[in-house]
């Protein structure tokens, strides 16, 4: 309720105050406690996120995986929050650049990485100094209790208060009340571009701080010079992977002409092989989307996509069994000017595109609004350096002969 939300905040800016006079390298070392209770709940927890998410297992525990990784990256940045020692213009003075915590950090996680979206916030911003309240997904907070549950203890072993790491759960009313509370210093979004826009505006209002992560429209971009034997597992793990439910899923696979046709029939047959069941399942590489509103809005990508002049070469449909599982999904024959094509649905469907030139496909790759991941496979040196250059990929993540989906934790991503 909004009457524990504010009892919540109370609490967490109290703690606040001790965690601030700690020494950042202290907090580094708490932090890295916290990774190792981590590790040592891995598989539990990744089997939680398995069950409450519906991601496979694998991933589930690759999930949590990142939030230790991220522990260990932020324990060595705790030693290293620096600011310089600049020549003053007056004599005998020194001019000194410092870096102080911003405060109370809040968090609002999204449903798809309901552990290491928080893991990238909460770990980064502890050994800044800063007190972490944590709204996650309405869908996953058994998760959210359980790793605030373990983060708790590792502070409160350390004799400093567990409301350093505060959670609450609930629904659009608490994350409104967090975007308009002016005792939320920094205010980190991770969801919808539609939400996102609320929580941003929400924000500014009030002059304060958004950090956002919001929607991807992810390419892939195959040349004819492509090894294809790296292409379809890429794309396959790109686009399915995750039941097509991250931000960086290939939503677009535009194909060099003369390629189109043999790379379109090698992956169907890929797709037909793709092992679907229970995500706890170790055989299992696809489980089922998270919520039934996904099923919906996925048949009704399909219908649109239909009716822009598209084929369903393979999928389109919902699969028969209990829980939300439909079929993954490839359509080809759109424009890539194509409504439909422009618009992110967050669930297993990849458009594929022709092209002739390198010069108007990578115009493609940026004519949409979202911009995170992008993807070309090619052997040509030249043409690599382009696609990194001003006037390649303008998204945050560009990648070559490897898939859009996946990052790494010591890079930027956005």
């Amino acid at each position: 309720s909004l009457e524990d939300y504010e009892e919540t905040v109370k609490m967490a800016k109290e703690a606040w105050k001790v965690w601030a006079d700690i020494p950042a390298p202290k907090r580094g070392e708490i932090v890295r406690q916290i990774g190792d209770a981590l590790r040592q709940k891995i598989k539990l927890l990744g089997s939680l996120v398995s069950l409450e998410m519906g991601k496979i297992f694998v991933e589930g525990v690759g999930e949590v995986q990142e939030y230790v990784d991220i522990c260990d990256y932020a324990v060595g940045l705790s030693r290293m929050i620096g600011g310089p020692v600049l020549p003053s213009e007056r004599p005998g003075h020194a001019l000194i650049e410092q870096w102080n915590p911003v405060g109370l950090v809040g968090i609002i996680t999204a449903f798809n990485f309901p552990v290491a979206v928080y893991g990238w916030n909460s770990a980064i911003a502890m050994i800044c100094g800063n007190a972490c309240l944590w709204k996650g997904a309405p869908t996953t907070s058994l998760i959210s209790v359980a790793v605030t549950k373990i983060i708790a203890k590792v502070l409160e072993d350390n004799k400093v208060p567990g409301a350093i790491c505060s959670l609450v759960c609930g629904g659009a009313d608490i994350g409104t009340a967090m975007a308009r509370d002016e005792r939320m210093d920094l205010l980190s979004f991770t969801g919808s571009t539609e939400v996102g826009k609320q929580v941003a505006l929400m924000v500014q209002e009030r002059f304060g701080r958004s950090l956002l992560e919001l929607g991807g429209n992810n390419a892939i971009i195959v040349f004819e010079d492509a090894d294809l034997n790296l292409v379809i597992p890429s794309t396959l793990f790109a686009a399915v992977g995750t039941a097509g439910q991250r931000c960086t899923t290939a939503r677009r696979l535009f194909l060099h002409e003369s390629i189109h046709d043999e790379v379109v029939a090698k992956l169907a047959m890929a797709y037909a092989q793709v092992r679907i069941g229970d995500p706890w399942d170790a055989d299992t590489l696809y489980g089922p989307l998270h919520t039934k509103e996904a099923v919906k809005m996925y048949l009704g990508a399909v219908e649109q996509a239909k009716q822009q002049g598209g084929s369903v070469v393979c999928g389109g449909k919902v699969i028969n069994r209990p829980g939300n599982y439909v079929e993954p999904t490839i359509v080809t024959g759109l424009p890539h000017s194509a409504p439909i094509v422009h618009t992110e649905t967050f669930a297993p469907i990849l458009y594929v595109l022709k092209f002739k030139e390198e010069e108007e496909v990578f115009a493609w790759n940026n004519e949409v609004k979202q911009g995170l991941s992008s993807s070309i496979f090619t052997k040509d040196l030249g043409r690599i350096f382009r696609w990194l250059g001003p006037k390649g990929s303008d998204c945050g993540i560009v990648n070559v002969n490897i898939p859009t989906s996946g990052a790494e934790i010591g890079g930027a991503f956005g």
